[in-house]
């Protein structure tokens, strides 16, 4: 039985033999089952310059998912914020909060684009964060700010402002700042338990939040056994030995994944993927979402689902859903 709130990230997925147009619509239909099956939340996160993802523009998806929804909480896991002046940012997730009040989550990250991207997208330094993270909380709460702007309809309209990390920066900014914090377990597994002591450690009560919160997001795929679980993982593991070197492709499928002519050290790049994840039968998974929320005293878990066919990607969900106490 998994005994914490659970939620969802997703990218849009794009499939070798889709379009991101379909990964779009793929998107809004888990997003929509997840509404139905009690999820929290409901997360879409920023990429660029990355065939395979179509969740390149997370404020624009995220109205689209919240019309199409209407309980789960809807967001950002997380917006880059120095690929955007603050102003923007306030200004988009401040018409999000007006438009849906009490349901928009703001995460945000510090990194996030290639060289040639960052120049494309004229992004900041990572090291002017914390000033733009400032400049970012003072539109929303009309509190002194450098350039005496007024965001509209940001002032008035902020959402829950998470910050997002994958080592111990950002995990000691938002203990100090008292702010709920995202770990990508998914991508950084060995730095998981170090940065949400560091969180732990550092957090100072806020009028944002009294005590640390913390969610672990974590790579999970779930099937009716855990034979087929790892068939459906296989593009999952092809797209991180691609990416491994250099070849970000489109989605392949379970059946070429299979066909792969992996050398032994693919193989072994390949299985670190869901090294210390969840995957297999939705007994199998629940046991795994239970120790990693006993290793981390996660106060949620948030689930990453890279499937090929949208179908099995809304049954992991399901099947997980069965299994949750707290759904």
């Amino acid at each position: 039985m998994i005994d914490v709130p659970l939620s969802v990230l997703d990218v849009a997925p794009v499939a070798a033999a889709g379009s991101p147009a379909e990964a779009l619509r793929h998107t809004t239909a888990l997003a929509v089952r997840a509404d139905e099956l009690g999820y929290r939340r409901f997360w879409v996160a920023e990429h660029h310059n990355t065939p395979w993802v179509a969740s390149s523009a997370p404020a624009v998806l995220i109205a689209h998912l919240a019309a199409s929804t209407s309980t789960i909480r809807v967001g950002s896991g997380g917006v880059q914020l120095p690929n955007h002046a603050p102003l923007a940012v306030a200004e988009q997730f401040g018409t999000l909060e007006a438009l849906h009040p009490g349901r928009v989550d703001l995460g945000l990250g510090r990194t996030g684009a290639d060289q040639a991207t960052a120049v494309a997208l004229r992004r900041t330094s990572a090291e002017a964060f914390p000033q733009e993270l400032d400049d970012l909380i003072g539109y929303f709460t009309g509190r002194e700010n450098r350039l005496r702007i007024t965001a509209v309809p940001g002032l008035g309209n902020m959402p829950k402002i998470w910050l997002l990390g994958s080592s111990g920066f950002s995990a000691q900014l938002a203990g100090m700042l008292g702010l709920p914090f995202s770990f990508a377990h998914h991508f950084s597994a060995a730095n998981t338990l170090p940065a949400l002591d560091l969180y732990r450690q550092s957090f100072r009560p806020s009028e944002y939040l009294d005590k640390p919160y913390a969610i672990v997001s974590v790579n999970t795929i779930c099937a009716d056994t855990d034979e087929r679980a790892e068939y459906l993982a296989g593009p999952a593991m092809l797209s991180s030995v691609r990416i491994r070197a250099g070849r970000a492709e489109l989605l392949a499928s379970p059946e070429e994944a299979a066909r792969y002519p992996y050398t032994p050290q693919e193989r072994e790049l390949a299985r670190q993927r869901f090294e210390g994840q969840a995957l297999g039968s939705p007994e199998t998974v629940a046991r795994q979402l239970a120790e990693l929320r006993k290793r981390t005293s996660a106060d949620e878990l948030m689930l990453t689902t890279q499937v090929y066919d949208i179908k099995d990607r809304i049954r992991s969900f399901e099947l997980i859903a069965e299994q949750a106490a707290t759904l």
